[in-house]
């Protein structure tokens, strides 16, 4: 995997364990209930456990934002599309310019469709791929044809 760039402000950086920048997302109980509808934090075990499997299944990458890692992305060879943004860069269309950004990917990968598993208290990635062109296809599921 490289770099990729989405845009001026925004770069995908291939993963690498970097706890320092990554820890801290998954320290805020309200980023950990929107992404595993959980109430509670992660602990260092949980946060490599996560990341090896992401890195392991499919193409993961920090988000990094005018120099600044912010955030993760996914996209799994099961075709499923994850983002994390940690909450004081949220409302800025990080999310959805990294979203753009991974659809180009799973296109130069040929699949022929992406899907995202989105939590019905989540009205914020809500409304974020359903602008994007999602459509809801389950209680929390997501999908875009390519």
């Amino acid at each position: 995997m490289t770099i990729r760039t989405i845009d001026n402000d925004i770069k995908l950086i291939p993963y690498y364990r970097n706890d320092e920048a990554s820890f801290p997302w998954y320290q805020d109980p309200d980023v950990c209930k929107q992404v595993d509808n959980i109430d509670h934090v992660y602990d260092l075990e949980t946060l490599h456990r996560m990341y090896d499997y992401l890195s392991s299944h499919g193409d993961c990458y920090y988000i990094e934002y005018q120099g600044v890692l912010v955030g993760d992305v996914s996209l799994r060879d099961s075709k499923e599309l994850a983002i994390v943004i940690c909450k004081e860069y949220q409302n800025r269309h990080i999310g959805r310019r990294c979203v753009t950004g991974m659809l180009e990917l799973a296109r130069e990968k040929g699949m022929d469709r992406v899907w995202a598993n989105i939590y019905s208290f989540n009205e914020q990635s809500k409304r974020m791929f359903l602008a994007l062109g999602f459509t809801q296809t389950g209680e929390e599921e997501y999908e875009l044809k390519l």
